[in-house]
């Protein structure tokens, strides 16, 4: 394994330009408009961004259009430098791997980088129930294990939690004394992590891009962790979703100045680890993992939904994220990626209503640094979830549905006559038990309050504005 601690930023921009490829809580909030902030002024002083992104873009159109061929290369490439290459269809066949990968190191204790393949699979569900006890070493995801939560970004899992919250966390769980203060927490999380580095039998990682023509991968992170989790246990296994490929490390500069600009506005991470194949005395396995990835290949329409590089930029551009926060998606990928990917990873009847979730503002499409057109994706998945989803009289009542939507707007009349009825049903609501809520209504009441209109219309403030001058 290489690993390179950054301290500047080592390549010129106008050699980057060059080389050209063709082919929610408050605190979730407030987060994700700091983000947004940093990344509109990262653009000003990054003149060469835009030219990146294309650069990126075509590098991962052209390795999804060629994945059969690249991924072959990368395993035959793996299996000459010693590594074991496994491949799993879905997420029990993953998981399964694992488990007979521990048993047969006999591994009691596992460490985890931060990898959201492993969150999608359940990897850690999968060790605790055969008695196998497994670290999240991210602080974040450490964090998230110890409340019993499920990360709310994919790039902060904790991003909804306060510095205060943290530290009574860390009180009741760890019996340590409170404190709020950033520092202290951090160096709290590093004393009870640092005896799990040193006692664990195996490590687990994601995988953030493969080199098809090397046989090697690399893990980028900012705190260090990943390199403990994979470097001190004698057994290293890399989970990776078939979609992570690419035809050369040589390529690698141009995420490597996208990504971390685009989820933290860094100019680059801290730690990139490249790895080259097992060092003597110890194991490693990489496990290629499809769990619904070909189901995105097989339609024309949505296969840019795998060029996403998990930087969770979307997120922090998403009007409909910052409002409702990552819990509200159902599963692992939040914002818009999630909204594209989970109909696929999941099914549409699970998730065929996410498309839905989206204003199709086109701001996580702006902000994309392999430039995914997300909402055009959203649009087709709303069309096929329309047409796959739900019983035959559910397609009626919403038909019939959308029909009267369609009448009461054709006219100024209608309209206001509508909003009206509005106003008044949602302050009845109030008096209605939520059971007795009729249709969609009923399930969407269910762990929300109904909004309630406030102050008078805005054509009412208009007329009046008017009469004033």
């Amino acid at each position: 394994m290489t690993s390179i601690k950054h301290d500047g930023f080592p390549f010129q921009t106008h050699e980057m330009h060059d080389l050209c490829v063709c082919g929610g809580s408050p605190a979730t909030a407030a987060s994700a408009r700091r983000s947004q902030a940093a990344y509109e002024k990262m653009l000003e002083r990054t003149p060469y961004f835009q030219q990146w992104r294309l650069n990126a873009n075509a590098i991962k159109r052209w390795s999804i259009q060629h994945l059969d061929q690249l991924l072959v290369q990368f395993e035959q490439n793996l299996q000459k430098k010693g590594v074991e290459v496994l491949w799993a269809a879905d997420a029990e066949e993953a998981n399964r791997l694992v488990l007979e990968i521990a048993q047969k190191h006999n591994v009691r204790k596992v460490v985890k980088s931060k990898s959201l393949v492993s969150e999608e699979l359940q990897v850690n569900k999968a060790l605790k129930a055969h008695g196998i006890e497994s670290i999240e070493t991210d602080l974040g995801e450490f964090i998230i294990q110890l409340a019993g939560q499920r990360p709310t970004h994919v790039v902060i899992p904790a991003l909804h939690l306060t510095a205060e919250q943290i530290g009574r966390l860390f009180s009741e769980k760890l019996g340590e004394k409170f404190t709020d203060v950033h520092e202290e927490l951090t160096a709290i999380a590093r004393k009870h992590l640092r005896n799990h580095f040193l006692t664990a039998d195996m490590g687990i990682s994601g995988v953030n891009f493969g080199f098809a023509d090397t046989g090697t991968f690399t893990v980028i992170e900012n705190e260090g962790n990943a390199g403990l989790s994979t470097s001190t246990p004698p057994v290293h296994v890399a989970l990776m979703g078939i979609e992570k490929v690419i035809p050369s490390v040589n390529y690698l500069p141009y995420f490597l100045s996208v990504l971390p600009r685009s989820a933290t506005d860094q100019k680059l991470t801290a730690y990139t680890h490249i790895f080259h194949g097992p060092t003597a005395g110890r194991k490693m396995y990489v496990i290629l993992i499809d769990n619904g990835r070909t189901n995105i290949l097989e339609d024309p329409f949505t296969q840019d939904t795998l060029f996403c590089i998990r930087c969770g930029a979307c997120m922090n551009a998403c009007p409909v994220y910052h409002r409702v926060g990552g819990w509200a998606y159902g599963w692992i990928y939040p914002g818009p990626i999630g909204e594209a990917l989970n109909p696929h990873l999941c099914g549409m009847k699970k998730a065929g209503k996410l498309p839905f979730a989206s204003s199709l503002c086109e701001k996580c499409a702006q902000v994309c640094p392999v430039k995914v057109n997300l909402p055009e994706q959203l649009v087709h998945l709303r069309n096929v979830s329309a047409q796959t989803t739900g019983s035959p009289m559910n397609q009626w009542r919403q038909a019939v549905l959308w029909r009267m939507w369609s009448f009461v707007n054709e006219t100024p009349a209608r309209y206001r006559f509508s909003m009206g009825l509005a106003r008044i049903g949602a302050r009845m609501t109030r008096w209605i038990p939520k059971p007795l809520h009729c249709f969609e209504l009923r399930t969407w009441a269910q762990g929300r309050a109904i909004p309630q209109p406030q102050g008078k219309p805005f054509r009412e403030w208009w007329r009046k504005r008017k009469k004033m001058r």
